[in-house]
C-alpha cells in the first residue's frame, strides 16, 4: 500500500509525520522522500547509504553544421527551450526542456539529436526495518517532477510505502500523490493552515483519491479545521498536541515516538484505519 503524506503549505509537520509513521510500523517499510528540492527525511532516519546514482534526462543537442536555421524547432517548443537566431546559431536552454522530442521530430535536416543531462541524484539506504529513498535536485534546475518520477520508480509494491510529498498544491505535489492509494493531509489549527488545507482538499478531490486529515499541534489554535472536516465529511485520522519534548526532539533530528512512546500506538492505529478504508 502506498500512503502519501502531503500538506497545503510548508511547516505543518509533514516530514515529521512521514518518518514517525514509517518507524511505527512493524512490517518492512519503504520511506520515499519526493520533496526533491529540499529532502530531509534522511536527517531523522540517518540511513546507511547503500546506493547512489545520477538522475539524467534527455535534452536536445544541435549539430550547427547540418542546421539550415529554418526555425521549426523553436516554433514547436511551447517552453522556449530552444531558440533559432536566423543564419547565426541555435540556443538551447536545457533547464526549460520537457523532453518531448518535438524539436527532433520536426527538424528537416536531422540536425538535432538527444543527449543525457544529469539534473539530480538518487540515494538509497537502510535504517532499522525501513528502506529509505530520496532524490536531490541539482541547484539551478527549474523542474522537479521529472526527478520525482524517477524517485517513485524505486517504489516496491510488495512493501508498505510512505511517500513524503512536496508541500503545496502545484505540479510537484500532484506528481507525487497521484501514485498513492491514500493521502494524509497534514495541517495545523490556524487560519493559514485551514486556508491551505482547503486548497489541498480541492486538489486531491480532482484526483479521486481517498484521504483524511492529521492535525499537528492540535491544541494551539482554534477549532476551525475540525469544523471544516465535519462539514465536508472528511475523517480526522489523528491529532498530535503541541509538546515541548517533541519540539526539542525535532530540533535535534530525533523522532517524536522516542520521546512520547504512546504516539507510536496512535500511528499504528491510524495506519490500520487507513488500510481498512483507503486501499483500492
Amino acid at each position: 500500500m502506498n500512503i502519501a503524506v502531503a500538506s497545503g503549505k510548508g511547516g505543518t509537520g509533514k516530514t515529521t509525520v512521514s518518518v514517525n509513521l514509517a518507524m511505527s510500523l512493524k512490517s518492512p517499510v519503504q520511506l520515499i522522500d519526493c520533496d526533491v528540492e529540499e529532502p530531509n527525511t534522511h536527517i531523522f532516519m540517518k540511513p546507511d547509504i547503500t546506493e547512489k546514482k545520477d538522475a539524467t534526462r534527455i535534452v536536445p543537442k544541435v549539430n550547427i553544421d547540418a542546421c539550415d536555421f529554418c526555425g521549426a524547432c523553436g516554433e514547436i517548443c511551447e517552453f522556449n527551450a530552444i531558440a533559432v537566431l536566423k543564419n547565426a546559431s541555435v540556443l538551447v536552454f536545457p533547464e526549460m526542456c520537457h523532453g518531448c522530442k518535438g524539436c527532433i521530430m520536426v527538424c528537416p535536416k536531422n540536425a538535432i539529436s538527444e543527449k543525457n543531462k544529469v539534473f539530480g541524484k538518487i540515494e538509497k539506504g537502510i535504517a532499522w526495518n525501513v528502506e529509505c529513498v530520496h532524490g536531490t535536485l541539482n541547484v539551478g534546475e527549474a523542474m522537479s517532477p521529472p526527478l520525482i518520477e524517477k524517485v517513485q520508480k524505486e517504489i516496491k509494491n510488495d512493501l508498505i510505502t510512505i511517500i513524503d510529498a512536496p508541500p503545496g498544491t502545484s505540479c510537484p505535489m500532484i506528481t507525487t500523490v497521484r501514485r498513492a492509494d491514500y493521502i494524509i493531509l497534514v495541517t495545523e489549527p490556524t487560519p493559514f493552515g485551514l486556508n491551505d488545507l482547503i486548497l489541498a482538499v480541492e486538489t486531491v478531490k480532482t484526483l479521486d483519491k481517498p484521504f483524511g486529515i492529521l492535525i499537528n499541534r492540535s491544541d494551539i489554535g482554534d477549532n476551525k479545521v475540525q469544523e471544516y472536516a465535519l462539514k465536508m465529511n472528511i475523517p480526522i485520522l489523528m491529532e498530535i498536541p503541541y509538546d515541548r519534548e517533541i519540539a526539542v526532539a525535532y530540533s535535534k533530528g530525533n523522532l517524536m515516538i522516542d520521546v512520547v512512546p504512546e504516539l507510536k500506538i496512535k500511528f499504528q492505529k491510524m495506519y490500520k484505519q487507513i488500510s481498512e478504508k483507503g486501499a483500492k
